[in-house]
């Protein structure tokens, strides 16, 4: 079996290749070690299923998972207990994921710990000190050196077992970082991506004579509260800068399917203001947390498939990495084969782009469109653009939107003039249709219907002269 080549980062570009230059965007979403998906591999209950539920992904153009290593809301799969001691159970099951991901090309963004669990079940923890761990206290995960140490330690566990595989992504250095548990100080944060991102890396290099990219994922509403733009977007020895995108009145308890998108794209501009120039950003959790946990019961169907669908294409559109990943909160905790669908049209789209020469800047204020209910979400540099239209006037309370295939003309700005290939994508079917357009003017106009209610652009310059026959 051929090995997946590592994933790395584009010194000109925000966005991610592999070995060979080839294109690859993580397209994807959370999963864990005891969700109905992968939890046969755990004792190797039913290997079978879960390989036929990995294919079923790579046959949807799913590329990435985002994985804890743990995921301790029960007693039974911590990774080390005690402290040190690996369990074999454990092992196990990663052994066999990274053996049939390998097999079906697919990819693991990887996090130490599962935090969430972790916090809220501490008493319980093997790190916790009560039960002969290192640390004292959950405010103190980041800063105590024995934590750090045993940090470490699992890091090169796993870096040594598993850390030659293209199938490692990137590592997330801590799953939502912040100040409560590192005493309450912003400085520990800094101290702790210090220390174990140059661990990693020293450890990689190495063994391995290369390194995976790093990033370290932070609860986007955390960052209101305190500043850690620096920390999170510029921090010189990360690689790409992700957040999870919760938004209380949109996305976390969503009342219409149009609001999470815009309240996406507003957040995806925001991130990209901060960004060094070629670093990419992503959405690396995000979903209907508030409705889940209060009504105790999953939002109906159609309406979430058109919730996700949408949020996914207004964080590609305004200028992330793929369409963010979405954590499942339904009975069961998976997402549906409607989001399934809406995963492999994103995948066939892009294909029209040719991401690692995409210098992208955030065009949601730029682009002018003539349809006051339409919302743009757009990213583009001289020669390339991704556009997403949304029609919002027939979102309503709890309501699917109608179809009503409004006319529109937009402009779009900054590309160079030339010859221009329009590809128009619609993204219930995940078909398209291009057409060829010269440019000499400021700016780019296309007129066209809008389908389904939104439709995708992809524009690509092919010549700097229209043929002439």
């Amino acid at each position: 079996m051929e090995k997946l080549s590592w994933i790395t980062t584009i010194k000109n570009a925000p966005y991610f290749i592999d070995e060979n230059g080839e294109n690859w965007t993580p397209i994807g979403q959370n999963d864990a070690v005891t969700w109905p998906d992968l939890s046969g591999l755990f004792r190797r209950k039913d290997v079978a299923q879960v390989e036929g539920h990995l294919a079923y992904l790579t046959a949807h153009g799913v590329t990435c998972l985002r994985i804890m290593l743990e995921y301790c809301q029960t007693e039974h799969r911590y990774f080390e207990k005690p402290v040190g001691r690996y369990q074999p159970h454990m092992i196990q099951f990663w052994d066999d994921l990274f053996v049939l991901c390998e097999k079906y090309k697919l990819r693991i963004l990887l996090t130490p710990f599962d935090t969430f669990w972790m916090r809220r079940r501490w008493k319980h923890h093997p790190y916790n000190a009560l039960n002969g761990g290192p640390c004292k206290s959950k405010t103190r995960w980041l800063t105590c050196p024995e934590t750090l140490a045993a940090i470490k330690n699992r890091f090169s566990f796993v870096i040594e077992r598993w850390g030659g595989s293209g199938v490692l992504f990137a590592w997330d250095l801590w799953n939502e970082i912040g100040p409560a548990n590192a005493l309450g100080e912003m400085d520990g944060l800094y101290v702790f991506v210090d220390q174990i991102s140059d661990h990693i890396r020293q450890f990689e290099l190495r063994l391995y004579g290369k390194t995976h990219p790093q990033t370290v994922s932070v609860f986007a509403p955390l960052m209101q509260q305190h500043d850690m733009s620096d920390l999170i977007f510029k921090h010189p020895k990360l690689d790409f800068a992700s957040t999870h995108f919760y938004e209380n009145k949109t996305i976390n308890y969503p009342r219409n399917t149009a609001d999470a998108a815009v309240a996406t794209g507003e957040m995806v501009r925001e991130a990209l203001f901060h960004l060094p120039e070629n670093r990419p950003f992503l959405d690396s959790e995000h979903g209907p947390i508030d409705y889940f946990k209060k009504r105790k019961n999953n939002l109906p169907e159609e309406f979430d498939d058109q919730y996700f669908l949408n949020m996914q294409w207004a964080h590609l559109a305004s200028g992330g990495a793929g369409g963010g990943m979405r954590w499942p909160y339904r009975h069961p905790h998976v997402l549906t084969h409607g989001m399934r669908r809406a995963q492999l049209n994103l995948a066939g789209f892009l294909e029209l782009i040719d991401w690692k020469t995409f210098k992208r800047q955030n065009l949601n204020e730029q682009i002018e469109v003539t349809n006051p209910h339409i919302s743009v979400f757009g990213c583009g540099d001289d020669r390339q653009a991704v556009i997403w239209l949304l029609e919002r006037q027939n979102y309503v309370r709890k309501k699917i939107v109608k179809k009503t295939n409004p006319e529109v003309e937009i402009a779009v700005p900054w590309l160079n003039a030339g010859l221009y290939r329009v590809s128009f994508w619609n993204t219930v079917s995940g078909k398209g249709e291009a057409r060829e357009l010269y440019h000499e003017a400021d700016q780019l106009r296309i007129s066209f219907h809008l389908p389904e209610n939104n439709i995708a652009l992809a524009i690509r310059k092919i010549a700097e002269r229209a043929q002439v026959f």
